[in-house]
């Protein structure tokens, strides 16, 4: 089937792998496309799909080419057999190529290495120096209009793809990293700023082209503990998130270093987002509807919650084994995954009702990714980060393996990814909770089992846990309540409720018919109530009472043997009646 009929009906999968580069069909059918011929070998090293998925670019060790999906027309053929990066702009007017930067012997400056085209006429626009593959990719506006780089602690503009004039500067002092925001004009961008010398590192957001002058930001974060940052904005470009990291612990809880969570908002506020558990930050997500973000966090088993803009938390997820989030394309569901070091538990939630969907497992999986119909899911066990059991299964988000793949023992699965489409193509879907059928066998997931030294091998297992797993909670304010509760509020609250109940029951024991009988004196000590009041004061002083009433008996014991006793035990023996009387009056709550 065509590529251009398939577009309306089904999206398709670009594989990549020591078996060459393919293209598979589908869902709802699985096969691999006729239409783009197989690139047999193992020298392909990267290949790339335009935002909209109209075309598609590939590396096969000797040239890049540019392919139309739509009409399957070759467009481009360029001589770069060393490009291991490729990326479109937005609106697909520019192809960006990247090689790894070399230097002659002699130390002269190498060639330039990171190639703009154009992809209407094939001419190299503009060429660059880029000497670090990180952040290799210059950034567009998604209407193309605004192109900016880093360059020597500078953020350089472009305007309409016009590569030989800096149309602006962003001039910061060791500027580390920066990131465009989403969406239409105005634009504007996060920048980060490494502190050094006892000044604190800082994050600002500005918009384009107001940069000059001391009041230009919209909006600055400043903090310290910070090696490195990661910026995250919502879609409206609203708000970024700011996780900010620092490579050693010094407090020596956690391999990972120490890793905080910033909330700023263009129009000046910030705050550091309040997490309960200790811990790592292993992944911050936001809903496509940029009103609410969700992150997982703390040690194992790690929680997630989801909070709103003002960074209040309004759904939690309870504890599992979890480091990952992924939001559907429509923001209606919402993967909480566990992989990596993880056995790659799913927990698949409806967050408009925070109601859970699925407990999907895809052990051994390395990548994840949601189709761009909001329905189904990509999980794939990839090379170099695992070289056995690579593969990739096609879930629909309600449980079922709907196709699978599993590479031979003796190749290996490099990339395999969804093709894109644009926002609105596919129109959200109702929630289903049903498992959809499926064709594939399903497989149930191997449970490792604990080791047993021989000696508790013949025994019974007892089951015990190092954790007890939370429970999710609703943290949504009850009717009534500006906010919900926090721990200490919620334990006042459980002592006064005690405490009103002990008066109570106090009252209703006091009937008017009916006087109260005097505690009798020569009971022992032993036989009164151990029962606690809820108040921690009171219930010290009951405990008080109580034990010097125990020393009492034991000196009238000691009297009654016929052992002198000292004045002022003497004395401590007459105040037994009062005693007693204000244990009476504690306990019933006077």
């Amino acid at each position: 089937m065509p590529w251009g009929s398939q577009r309306r009906k089904q999206t398709d999968r670009q594989i990549r792998g020591s078996e060459g580069l393919y293209l598979v069909n589908g869902p709802p059918h699985f096969t691999e496309s006729t239409v783009f011929p197989r690139e047999s070998g193992k020298n392909c090293k990267a290949y790339t799909f335009s935002k909209d998925g109209t075309l598609f670019a590939w590396g096969n060790g000797e040239r890049i080419n540019v392919v139309n999906v739509t009409s399957k027309e070759l467009l481009h053929s360029f001589d770069l057999p060393k490009a291991v990066c490729l990326e479109f702009s937005p609106k697909n007017t520019v192809l960006a190529t990247w090689q790894p930067y070399t230097t002659s012997k002699d130390g002269a400056a190498g060639i330039p290495n990171l190639q703009l085209y154009d992809v209407k006429t094939g001419t190299c626009l503009k060429s660059f120096i880029q000497k670090k593959m990180q952040n290799w990719c210059p950034s567009w506006s998604e209407d193309e209009t605004l192109c900016a780089r880093n360059v020597n602690n500078e953020v350089h503009f472009f305007e309409n793809n016009n590569f030989n004039t800096i149309a602006n500067k962003l001039h910061l002092k060791k500027i580390n990293d920066f990131v465009l925001s989403p969406g239409p004009q105005p634009y504007k961008v996060a920048v980060y700023v490494p502190g050094s010398k006892g000044a604190p590192s800082f994050v600002r957001l500005y918009q384009y082209p107001n940069f000059d002058g001391p009041h230009a930001a919209l909006a600055n974060k400043s903090f310290f503990k910070a090696d490195k940052v990661t910026m995250l904005w919502n879609k409206k470009a609203t708000a970024v998130l700011v996780i900010a990291s620092t490579e050693v612990d010094k407090t020596g809880a956690s391999y990972y270093g120490e890793q905080t969570l910033h909330y700023i908002a263009t129009n000046g506020e910030s705050a550091v987002v309040q997490l309960p558990k200790n811990g790592p930050i292993y992944d911050v997500a936001w809903n496509s509807s940029s009103t609410e973000f969700c992150a997982v966090y703390g040690f194992m088993p790690a929680k997630a919650t989801i909070f709103n803009l003002k960074c209040d938390p309004v759904f939690d997820f309870g504890t599992g084994p979890r480091n990952a989030a992924y939001y559907s394309p429509h923001g209606h569901i919402l993967v909480l995954a566990g992989f990596g070091n993880l056995r790659g538990q799913m927990e698949v939630w409806d967050v408009k009702n925070y109601k859970l969907i699925s407990k999907p497992v895809a052990s051994d999986s390395t990548y994840f990714a949601w189709c761009p119909d909001g329905e189904h899911i990509l999980t794939a066990t990839c090379a170099p980060r695992l070289r056995v059991n690579n593969g990739y299964k096609i879930w629909h988000y309600t449980g079922s393996v709907l196709h699978k793949y599993d590479v031979p023992s003796n190749a290996e699965l490099w990339q395999v990814s969804w093709q894109p489409f644009l926002d609105g193509i596919f129109p959200e879907k109702a929630i289903t909770y049903q498992a959809v059928p499926s064709d594939v066998p399903s497989e149930e997931p191997k449970v490792a089992t604990a080791y047993r030294p021989p000696a508790l091998r013949n025994k019974p297992v007892t089951n015990s846990k190092l954790h007890e797993d939370e429970p999710p909670q609703n943290m949504k304010p009850q009717p009534g309540n500006e906010k919900p509760l926090s721990k200490t509020a919620l334990k006042n609250q459980r002592k006064h409720e005690a405490k009103k109940a002990a008066k109570q029951e106090a009252k209703s024991d006091k009937s008017p018919d009916m006087a109260p009988s005097p505690a009798p004196q020569n009971i022992p000590r032993n036989t009164v109530s151990h029962s606690t009041s809820g108040d921690p004061e009171i219930d010290k002083k009951i405990k008080n009472l109580k034990k010097k009433l125990k020393a009492i008996e034991q000196l009238k014991e000691q009297a009654a043997t016929g052992k002198q006793l000292e004045k002022n035990q003497l004395e401590k023996i007459q105040k037994e009646k009062a005693l007693l009387q204000e244990l009476e009056d504690l306990e019933l709550g006077i």
